[in-house]
């Protein structure tokens, strides 16, 4: 068999059509368009997303809160948020290991920017009263109770850690991870043995999203809970356990008030701006998990995070048809003690 030799040009384009594996985030970008979109959720205006009265003072709450994650990221000195060692990284991704893990010891600054997240907050919130006597309770943690808070989020347990202390601190986790995994080279970085797992931090996915336009155009990524970076994972596969036989699809149908789940794994034509198609559950039957999947093909502004917040009808019609949840929202937590 004779090799074709390409031309340095060639090459180039070939680069340039490839998928790229992983899309490392922006924090000023990521922040200030999580917020606009909670904002968005929280007024109703997504089609897509229908949002309950109950719900929409929580999601202004954590527009408040995700501004203060933007002015932190923005205002700590860059030392705040520096890499390991060189050798350290190199060592993680010769081993396909997560080079900022989320488990084990982790930089004690990340407290400096917990008080400056509540700083921040506290002047926003002036006239929320039960806001400001949460952030009290938080300001009265010694360090252990902080940092095993900080352990239960990071680990997504429920058990020990208080309900609404927890999104809190876990918005602090969150500007210093994605902050530090800003500074990482992406081409670097390898795939774990599990592709459910960020190959940044090791973290879950929050949900995954349908990106347009460039490289990642059509093609699926999921985004971590964490430091927010996205990996591609093909579609119509579990990320759960990566399984591709029994998967569906399971969205709001938003012209019914009653909000149905329907199964969307017919061949309707796939029109763009169709409000049943940002947001569906995928799910899978052979670990009988889901996990949301948003379409930017059909909402331009889907925010993983945002959108998976505002999206808790959907959670309940699919954990009502047997499914449980792959994993959760860092700002929202459920049966904690």
């Amino acid at each position: 068999m004779v090799q074709r030799l390409l031309e340095p040009g060639q090459i180039e384009a070939l680069d340039h059509t490839a998928i790229p594996r992983l899309l490392l985030p922006e924090a000023r970008s990521l922040f200030a368009a999580r917020a606009a979109r909670l904002r968005q959720l929280a007024n109703n205006d997504i089609r897509g997303i229908p949002v309950g009265e109950a719900m929409q003072g929580y999601l202004q709450l954590m527009a408040a809160v995700v501004d203060a994650q933007g002015a932190v990221a923005a205002a700590l000195p860059p030392e705040t948020f520096s890499l390991p060692p060189a050798a350290d990284i190199k060592l993680s991704i010769d081993h396909n290991m997560p080079p900022l893990p989320v488990n084990g010891v982790r930089p004690p600054e990340w407290r400096t920017v917990f008080a400056a997240l509540l700083d921040h907050l506290a002047a926003s919130v002036k006239d929320q009263p039960q806001i400001h006597a949460v952030l009290s309770e938080l300001r009265a943690l010694d360090v252990a109770q902080l940092e095993g808070c900080a352990d239960a989020v990071l680990a997504e347990l429920t058990e020990g850690v208080h309900p609404l202390h927890a999104p809190f601190v876990a918005a602090a986790l969150q500007v210093m991870w994605t902050k530090r995994a800003a500074q990482l080279d992406s081409p670097r970085v390898q795939p774990l043995v599990t592709n459910t797992l960020c190959p940044v931090c090791g973290s879950h996915p929050v949900a995954s999203v349908i990106r347009i336009g460039g490289q990642s155009q059509g093609y699926r990524y999921l985004q971590c809970s964490c430091c927010a970076s996205e990996w591609h994972m093909v579609r119509v596969k579990c990320s759960c356990c990566e399984h591709t036989g029994k998967i569906a699809y399971q969205s709001l149908e938003t012209n019914d008030d009653k909000l149905p789940v329907e199964d969307a794994t017919d061949a309707k034509a796939n029109k763009a701006n169709d409000p049943s198609k940002v947001a569906r559950a995928e799910t899978c039957e052979d670990c009988k998990t889901y996990r949301k999947i948003f379409n930017q093909e059909h909402d331009f502004n889907v925010e993983p995070l945002a959108d998976d917040l505002a999206s808790l009808t959907l959670d309940v019609l699919v954990s009502e048809a047997g499914y449980a949840r792959a994993s959760g929202n860092p700002l929202l937590w459920f049966n904690a003690a």
